[in-house]
């Protein structure tokens, strides 16, 4: 039988237990996949301590993105075959051996791209998309916020908002996590340990600040990022690492220069198959190009999927982890 990782409870990496299930079959419109890859992200977190609803309730199997083979198809599927290699991003479900998915969620693996750097990208990937090019369109001479710039997502968002011409400042907790980020297209990365992240900006962009500011710390950092924009600026909330953003007045955004302040999530971005599409597309095009290179430096055993996670809330991870079935 395959096995999957399941959450019974909400809790600590303690609560993911690899054990044996059914094995999958694809319904109508669906496809079965052997997975050779998955991704590890900070989401996975939020859905096994329970900080996020479970979609479905419980038990849970966690994870957003993988690859994998087509070894089964279902009735009325016509754009995929037996042997494609795949990619996908959903909300929980990825860390499985095998798993029944909707074709037209599925994406093909572009030659030359190995499954473990689809895995790595597609919901890392798709999220920089997303808001790069849609929640707010970067252009050549806008300046831009990151913080957490030497995570997943943060490594991906450098290379590409650098390729776009901003000028891209980032904030990173450690002296090696800046160098990670220097060499990942930032031009000025704050320590945000040793300095002040918004004394910081202020000086470099010599007091007009930034277009635009990326959050997915939360608690930490948001007001900090509201004091990062220039007048009508825009702060983007994508995450909570450090927890949620207690409720404000909507009124401290016009205090602050008639900001814009949003929440978006990748899942609504990409809900249609053509916005799907699109953002994987651009997606794949920057990496084929070269201007962004995916890059994997942790890998663990699906099985040691508990000490993945225990490293990753400890920040001992930079940049991309997978996790092999």
């Amino acid at each position: 039988m395959p096995r999957s990782i399941r959450i019974h409870r909400t809790g600590g990496p303690d609560v993911m237990v690899f054990e044996d299930v059914p094995e999958p079959k694809a319904g109508a419109g669906e496809v079965v996949i052997r997975q050779t890859a998955i991704g590890l992200n900070f989401i996975d977190v939020y859905f096994r301590s329970g900080l996020y609803p479970a979609p479905n309730g419980l038990p849970m199997t966690p994870g957003g993105e993988g690859a994998g083979v087509v070894v089964e198809v279902g009735a009325g599927v016509t754009i995929l075959k037996l042997g494609d290699r795949v990619a996908y991003c959903t909300p929980v479900g990825a860390y499985a051996e095998m798993r029944a998915l909707p074709a037209d969620r599925l994406l093909k693996i572009p030659d030359g791209m190995s499954d473990q750097q689809a895995a790595a990208m597609m919901l890392k990937g798709m999220t920089a998309s997303y808001l790069l090019r849609r929640t707010f369109a970067v252009k050549p001479g806008d300046t831009v916020l990151y913080h957490a710039a030497a995570g997943g997502v943060g490594l991906i968002f450098g290379q590409w908002a650098k390729h776009l011409g901003a000028t891209v400042i980032g904030t990173a907790g450690s002296a090696d996590k800046v160098a990670l980020a220097r060499a990942h297209g930032y031009d000025h990365v704050i320590n945000y340990r040793e300095q002040n992240f918004v004394e910081e900006v202020a000086r470099i962009t010599g007091g007009r600040k930034c277009d635009v500011v990326y959050d997915s710390v939360g608690a930490d950092t948001y007001m900090g990022s509201l004091d990062c924009l220039r007048p009508l600026g825009m702060f983007v909330t994508f995450g909570q690492s450090s927890g949620p953003i207690p409720p404000f007045n909507l009124g401290l955004l016009s205090q602050k220069g008639s900001l814009y302040a949003t929440r978006p999530t990748l899942f609504n971005y990409i809900a249609k198959r053509e916005d799907l599409e699109r953002t994987a597309g651009a997606l794949f095009e920057v990496v084929e190009s070269g201007a962004v290179k995916i890059e994997i430096n942790q890998t663990y055993p699906l099985a040691d999927v508990a000490r993945a996670h225990a490293d990753l809330e400890g920040r001992r991870t930079t940049g991309t982890t997978v996790l092999i079935p």
